[in-house]
């Protein structure tokens, strides 16, 4: 859990988006899946990095991008159809290649903590197939953010 859900929620700078629980998302117990919750948290991942890197298209090969390398996720409580839920994103930790973002779910409507976790993306080169350092003008924007 990180250092923000602890003292009561996301940091007040964090990005967020809000999604509502479609009937596709539930299990056979009829809440949301565990698997959409990941959809989820790469749905508002690449919002925010859309917003940090003005032009980024998750899908095109360009010089520089972002590979997705670890993903922990931690389940609070169940989310069910119909729910608007709001997923919170930030930078926590910035290193050489790579930068953690960490993420949390709530549910609109009674503000209970559904899952919270991170995410690390490694700079990427796609056209060569390597790790690279994560370019100076994105690493001031990070920094600048920076929660942890």
């Amino acid at each position: 859990m990180s250092d923000a859900s602890r003292d009561g929620g996301p940091p007040e700078s964090a990005h967020s988006i809000v999604q509502r629980v479609r009937f596709g998302d539930l299990d056979a117990m009829q809440h949301m899946n565990n698997v959409e919750f990941l959809r989820f948290f790469e749905t508002a991942r690449i919002d925010y990095m859309m917003q940090v890197l003005p032009g980024h298209e998750p899908g095109r090969r360009e010089a520089f991008g972002f590979i997705f390398a670890e993903c922990h996720i931690a389940y609070r409580s169940p989310a069910h159809f119909g729910e608007e839920i709001r997923t919170w994103v930030w930078p926590s930790e910035l290193r050489r290649s790579s930068v953690r973002l960490q993420f949390e779910m709530r549910s609109e409507g009674d503000a209970r903590l559904l899952a919270d976790g991170y995410g690390v993306l490694v700079g990427y080169d796609y056209g060569s197939g390597r790790s690279q350092p994560v370019p100076e003008s994105l690493r001031e924007r990070l920094e600048a953010e920076l929660v942890g």
